[in-house]
């Protein structure tokens, strides 16, 4: 068509493939209110993302949600505090729960979220079925949250519970009991007392577990300060 731009000649489908180039947020949300090609472009773009970062983006309950509810082959979330960045609380956690693709993801980070609790975390891990690597650290989540993980979660391989002092012995010998598969831990900056490292050890000698100050003798099961 005459006086047409050249990319508005462009297929939905390699539009699409452009669109999910694009890493800023912000350029998507102008990209989509172009005109309804494009925003069908970004829509379809979404929905072919393997993996979805919103560290160091302002975001909120909603506008997160409703992202990962259109990215329907999403494997991979994060959702890490930064200083600029997201500020998710339990409803957004509950709102994301309920997006098609939860039961597929392999990994997620909810690093320093210090507005979420258990209640918001429960609802999203009791669905991810698929669950393999778990960052939570710097969160306030307690043994609730980890009981519901091991029940929910059979597929998980490593977590970070860094600086989460309300996480206690009996938790993480539930957790490593019922996930077998699970290959490492990190517990630094927790109070949980060096005799549980050696308990969970039993359960796992494979477990690779990371604590600041000690080093770990799996073979022996035992372990010995860090001078």
């Amino acid at each position: 068509m005459e006086g047409e731009a050249e990319i508005d000649r462009l297929p939905l489908d390699l539009l699409a493939h452009i669109f999910v180039m694009i890493t800023s947020f912000t350029d998507l949300a102008q990209a989509s209110s172009v005109c309804r090609k494009w925003k069908k472009g970004v829509k379809q773009s979404l929905g072919r993302r393997e993996n979805l970062s919103f560290a160091g983006w302002k975001m909120d309950d909603d506008s997160t949600a409703r992202l990962v509810r259109h990215a329907y082959s999403l494997k991979e979330l994060d959702i890490s505090r930064s200083r600029w960045g997201c500020q998710i609380s339990d409803d957004g956690l509950y709102q994301i729960s309920l997006a098609k693709c939860v039961s597929n993801l392999t990994s997620i980070s909810l690093w320093g979220m210090t507005g979420i609790t258990d209640t918001g975390v429960v609802q999203l891990i009791s669905r991810t079925k698929s669950l393999q690597h778990l960052n939570i650290g710097g969160t306030f989540i307690t043994d609730e949250s980890l009981f519901v993980l091991a029940d929910s979660c059979p597929q998980l391989k490593s977590i970070v519970l860094w600086s989460c002092r309300h996480v206690s012995e009996n938790g993480l010998v539930i957790l490593v009991n019922k996930c077998r598969r699970l290959e490492a831990i990190n517990v630094w900056g927790t109070r949980v007392p060096v005799d549980c490292f050696i308990a969970l050890l039993t359960i796992s000698p494979a477990l690779q577990i990371k604590s600041r100050g000690l080093l770990l003798d799996v073979g022996n099961a035992s372990l010995q300060a860090v001078v």
